[in-house]
């Protein structure tokens, strides 16, 4: 995938639904309750169960998805990570080796980072994107904006502290997408299998965010 695609794909769809789950049903589950909703965006975090085959099926499940890994570490981890196919791939940390691998094979990557350095360093080594994380923790949408004006050519998407009240107020402010996790899987409502609870609170994420409803079986961008 061109960086542009990318780009135009997180212009289109603005939001990660990131699942992190010791359970592969529970993961299938977490999926489809978003994709339910109309999210396109699904990151099936490295340490999660059966984390290979969870991605392949949430993928062929799924087609309109799409579908990559996060919390992934180091280079063999993301070789591993490309050789199953994934869509695009988060790291929480900055590796420029990393970021030179998968730029070359087109595959999306987007570092961590948090400092305004580690932030252009990424860029400039070839990140397709960068990942502020965690961002409640340098003063969440306050810090987005001050990085806007000297930082505003970089494709910034927040996570670690983005909520499903705050989600608007990030993207209002610059950033081109934003990851939720645990404030789009409120951890009562998956031990309880609450799964229509949280389709019904990534819905109302998607219309806060794009103005409009997006059913499962819309078109695949």
């Amino acid at each position: 995938m061109s960086p542009e695609s990318w780009l135009t794909l997180l212009e289109e769809h603005r939001a990660f639904a990131v699942i992190r789950t010791s359970n592969y049903a529970q993961g299938q589950r977490m999926a489809a309750a978003v994709i339910e909703a109309g999210m396109r965006l699904i990151e099936i975090t490295w340490d999660s169960d059966r984390a290979i085959e969870l991605i392949a099926q949430v993928g062929q499940d799924y087609p309109e998805a799409i579908v990559g890994t996060g919390t992934v570490l180091d280079r063999p981890m993301l070789d591993e990570a490309i050789a199953a196919g994934v869509k695009f791939i988060f790291s929480p940390h900055m590796n420029l080796e990393m970021i030179r691998v998968a730029a070359e094979q087109q595959v999306p990557v987007i570092p961590g980072a948090l400092t305004p350095s580690e932030i252009v360093d990424a860029w400039q080594a070839g990140a397709y994107s960068v990942k502020v994380f965690p961002i409640s923790a340098v003063g969440g949408a306050s810090y987005l904006k001050s990085l806007q004006g000297p930082l505003g050519n970089i494709p910034l998407i927040p996570t670690g502290g983005v909520t499903l009240q705050n989600a608007s107020t990030f993207l209002d402010l610059g950033a081109i997408a934003i990851g939720l996790s645990s404030h789009l899987f409120p951890n009562r409502l998956v031990a309880s299998n609450n799964w229509s609870l949280i389709t019904r609170r990534a819905t109302a994420l998607m219309v806060n965010i794009t103005g409009k409803l997006q059913p499962r079986n819309s078109a695949n961008p």
